[in-house]
């Protein structure tokens, strides 16, 4: 072989080699350069850590003939949890992988999930590396890409919504209007016996008597008005409905002595034509529609009158029919029935519960606001009155807010069959659902009780669980609650949530923790500092759970912890 031709082959040979080492070496060790991590930290969304990894594989590195299964690890003090693997591969493998180029690299995505627990706040994301190359398989060394869980997210809290209270029908005061009406004669304002002894004018002197020897029953005032009929002419009917209210004032003047009473008020219209028109309109009378035109058509009333009776056809059946109902004095007696006192019903509910009404009862427990006390309550309405719904609706929710869900629940269930159709049980089921993570059935519950006021807090802490932060602040606009400012919080309304948390009655330690988390946020060591001692002081293991918080990475908090 001559030297050209030698060197001809030398150049062949070392052109395979180069060609076959971009299929036969292995694959070097992973660097974390390689790989960037969106979000870094991780970060709770409902009740999932999501992320996305992007992977640059630089030129002359992946093997053609090389296969590699990625599994992202979330490790943790005690454990470790796999998300989905995910695996790329060379030029020369047949398979169905995104494929990475030996001689100018690539770049993958590899997405991540993992559902939430609360030991993944403090955590390192790694990624493991299998290889397959040919027959033979390897491992490399992990890679970590990210270290921890921002998880301010997971204080979404279903426990802290307030269940749906069932309302009490208690009044203090109910205030009864009993009328009788006293008929005259055509232009007569004299008052015949037989009008005093009518069943309407029996029933309401008796009422009067009752009311006025009753304590707890004030006669708050007694009106007489007094009505001549639309026929005639004005100025003679208005002089014979004053008389007759004289008339009725006077007869009333020497019933009512001896009596007490608030007022005795008197007056009188001219000319019914109300009264005239909602007769009419009642009646049968076959031209009634023209006589109603007739109304609407004129305002003054000696044309109304005039038009009136030239309708000969039907003016004597008006005559017969409708104008001596309206020739009459109409007594009405506003009567205040007064209600046991809060402390009369305290006596009564300790010494015999049954002598109270249902409503007493849960007005009774609606005055405390200890949630056992309560439960003792509504246990009683249970128990004294089965059939109504409320009690058992009512017991749950103290039952709720006591943290027994599964009695919670069971009052609910039994709230909600004996009465299907009300929306409060309903709601409170949903909870109960929401609670437990039975996402599905908690939002069919929810479709169930629409017009529940604290179905907005309920629906916000759904979404939150769903990670739909935006439909959760919209959902809990104008509620003031802990959920309500972490909705704020996630969607950096951080004006809002201040606003929102300063507004809550009765802050507990997540409120001020809630709190020192928009301190450090929006940089106000301050703001964080005193919310945080707040905190601690109202719960001490907040301690702990604020020296691992990612939330305070940037803050020294030794003095505060």
């Amino acid at each position: 072989m001559n030297l050209k031709s030698q060197s001809r082959s030398l150049l062949l040979l070392a052109g395979a080699a180069v060609a076959l080492s971009g299929c036969s070496k292995k694959l070097g060790q992973m660097q974390s350069e390689f790989f960037t991590t969106n979000p870094n930290p991780l970060e709770v969304v409902g009740q999932n850590v999501p992320a996305t990894i992007t992977a640059r594989i630089p030129a002359k590195y992946f093997a053609k003939n090389a296969e590699l299964t990625v599994t992202p690890y979330l490790t943790y003090a005690g454990g470790e949890t796999a998300s989905t693997p995910y695996s790329f591969q060379g030029e020369k493998v047949r398979g169905n992988n995104p494929v990475v180029s030996y001689d100018n690299g690539g770049t993958v995505t590899i997405p991540v999930n993992y559902v939430y627990g609360p030991e993944m706040a403090t955590s390192q994301l790694e990624l493991a590396f299998n290889v397959q190359q040919g027959k033979k398989t390897y491992v490399l060394p992990r890679v970590a890409v990210a270290n921890g869980v921002i998880a301010t997210a997971a204080m979404a809290n279903a426990g802290s919504v307030t269940p749906a209270i069932a309302t009490d029908k208690f009044q203090r005061i109910i205030q009864e209007k009993v009328d009788a009406d006293i008929l005259f004669l055509i232009n007569q304002a004299n008052i015949r016996d037989n009008q005093l002894r009518t069943g309407q004018m029996t029933g309401l002197q008796n009422r009067i008597k009752d009311a006025s020897a009753d304590s707890r029953q004030e006669i708050e005032e007694i009106n007489i008005q007094s009505y001549a009929s639309p026929d005639g002419t004005y100025e003679f009917n208005k002089k014979l409905a004053q008389k007759r209210e004289d008339a009725t004032k006077g007869y009333m003047d020497q019933q009512l002595k001896g009596v007490s009473f608030g007022q005795l008020t008197a007056d009188f219209t001219p000319e019914d034509w109300e009264g005239f028109r909602r007769l009419v309109s009642e009646s049968n009378i076959q031209d009634k529609d023209l006589i109603l035109s007739v109304l609407s058509m004129y305002s003054d009333p000696e044309e109304r009158e005039r038009e009136i009776h030239n309708l000969s056809s039907v003016f004597e059946q008006l005559a017969e029919e409708i104008l001596p109902k309206l020739r009459y004095s109409r007594i009405s007696a506003k009567i205040n029935v007064i209600g046991k006192s809060d402390e009369e019903i305290a006596q009564a509910f300790a010494s015999n519960p049954s002598s109270l009404s249902v409503d007493e009862i849960l007005y009774y427990a609606a005055l405390t606001d200890n949630a056992e006390k309560r439960a003792e309550i509504y246990s009683a309405a249970a128990e004294l009155y089965p059939t109504d719904y409320r009690t058992y609706n009512n017991l749950g929710m103290a039952q709720y807010q006591l943290g027994d869900y599964d009695a919670a629940r069971a009052s609910f269930a039994q709230a909600a069959r004996l009465a299907p159709a009300s929306a409060e049980p309903q709601m409170n089921l949903g909870l109960t659902s929401l609670n437990s993570g039975n996402f599905s059935d908690a939002q069919s519950r929810f479709g169930n009780a629409a017009g529940v006021p604290e179905l907005n807090e309920a629906l916000g802490v759904y979404y939150l669980k769903q990670g739909d932060n935006a439909a959760a602040a919209r959902a809990m606009q104008g509620v003031n609650s802990n959920n309500a400012a972490l909705a704020q919080i996630l969607t950096k309304d951080y004006s809002a949530a201040k606003k929102t948390l300063a507004a809550i009655a009765a802050p507990d330690a997540t409120t001020y923790y809630l709190m020192a988390v928009l301190g450090a946020r929006t940089n106000n060591e301050a703001m964080l500092a005193n919310s945080l001692r707040q905190a601690v002081k109202l719960d001490p293991s907040m301690a702990a759970k604020a020296a691992s918080d990612l939330e305070f990475k940037r803050f020294n908090l030794s003095s505060v912890l």
